[in-house]
């Protein structure tokens, strides 16, 4: 099974439609240069518009961990995405860390490499690694592909999330290409951004889960 986030939702209605079209994963974003920005008071309808059994995560760019951590346990999140170069300091049990990383090159894919290996060692591993593509001065939502080809073969020791420039039309090779634990989109599925699209959102879904039957087989 291929886990999917659907990032970057701004109204209850579009994370209600994302859980019902089979999405495991919500992401809101807390960062406010981002067009997807919301406010801890605008997220709260979006959680309490989810189904059982479909996380929020919360996406979160330079802020304290213990911040971020109080804000997800407001609103009842189930983990918390972060971009950063070290590992945290504190322990964000019980929220599920995700961090992400801007990933060009091989040398990228050995910084993700260390970040691991120091959480580890601290005793904190987080739950999964995020690999999104690299543009300078943006973080994530940019529609550019990550480096597909670098990643296969790439473990790290904990689950794979793949972001960046995933689409209904090219999600079936990503999955294929780099086998990834889950996916996460935000732009791919948009009509503008914070706008999802019902039919990209569905297709999407569609899409992943057919990629990672054919995975299985």
């Amino acid at each position: 099974m291929v886990r999917i986030k659907i990032c970057g939702v701004t109204t209850p209605e579009d994370a209600r439609f994302a859980a019902e079209a089979g999405a495991d994963a919500v992401g809101l974003n807390f960062y406010p240069q981002s067009p997807r920005y919301i406010t801890p008071q605008q997220a709260a309808p979006l959680v309490r518009a989810l189904p059982a059994f479909t996380s929020a995560v919360g996406v979160f760019v330079g802020m304290p961990m213990r911040q971020a951590c109080a804000i997800a346990f407001q609103l009842g999140l189930r983990g918390v995405q972060s971009y950063d170069d070290h590992p945290p300091t504190e322990d964000t049990f019980p929220f599920a860390h995700v961090p992400a990383f801007r990933v060009k090159d091989r040398e990228g894919l050995e910084a993700v490499r260390r970040f691991v290996d120091a959480a580890v060692a601290a005793g904190r591993p987080p739950s999964a690694v995020l690999i999104d593509s690299f543009v300078v001065g943006q973080m994530g939502g940019t529609g550019h592909r990550a480096p597909w080809q670098l990643l296969q073969q790439f473990d790290v020791g904990v689950p794979l999330i793949l972001a960046g420039g995933l689409t209904p039309e090219n999600v079936e090779e990503a999955v294929a290409t780099v086998r990834p634990w889950g996916v996460d989109v935000a732009s791919g599925v948009e009509r503008a951004p914070g706008v999802k699209d019902p039919d990209k959102v569905t297709r999407f879904v569609q899409n992943v889960r057919r990629a990672a039957a054919a995975v299985r087989t």
